[in-house]
């Protein structure tokens, strides 16, 4: 049984709420998971409270317990995990910046790790409000920016999950590139 395959009928146990499943599947995603997290950090400012390890830990607590799921394989989860933490920072953010309200605004390029300062704070933010827009105007689009940009999904993992052609997502990764930096750049 290949790796890939057993992490598949783990969550399918978890899922199932077989006891221990949880702790069975840990080992086996955890180092995935952390690289994920720390690819969503990439995109947080400098002296972050949260690490990685707490972003991954938070999102473990809140998206991993028993009857959850179902997933229809790892990348499935694995790209939903990665929703899940976009989910944790929006929380994360939404609640820092409750308690200061200052905007700030950064210019993104996407094929670049994104460069934040003190400055930009609430560029997460700004990612899920354009992502969100994003999502209105065509789902998938939106879609292969989660798996590309936060989950790290190559071009071929981003088809299979999605099930269309490689030619699409290469197409639509274009046009979803271009649409958030438009965005992004522009004042909310």
């Amino acid at each position: 049984m290949t790796a890939s395959t057993k992490i598949t009928a783990m969550l399918g146990d978890l899922h199932e709420g077989r006891p221990g499943a949880e702790a069975e599947l840990l080992p086996y995603v955890y180092t995935q998971l952390r690289k994920i997290a720390a690819r969503h950090f990439a995109h947080e400012r400098p002296h972050h409270t949260l690490t990685p390890t707490d972003l991954l830990h938070e999102t473990y607590l809140r998206f991993i317990k028993p009857g959850s799921g179902p997933w229809k394989d790892r990348q499935h989860f694995f790209a939903l995990a990665s929703r899940a933490m976009r989910q944790v920072l929006v929380d994360y953010a939404r609640a820092r910046l409750s308690k200061k309200r200052s905007v700030a605004f950064a210019s993104v390029d996407l094929d670049q790790v994104l460069v934040c300062s003190p400055e930009t704070s609430n560029l997460i933010l700004d990612v899920d409000r354009a992502l969100t827009q994003l999502s209105k105007l065509s789902r998938r689009q939106s879609r292969i920016v989660e798996l590309r940009f936060f989950a790290g999904l190559s071009l071929h993992e981003t088809a299979a999950v999605l099930h269309v052609g490689v030619t699409a997502v290469k197409t639509d990764w274009a046009l979803a590139k271009a649409w958030l930096a438009r965005e992004l750049k522009r004042p909310s």
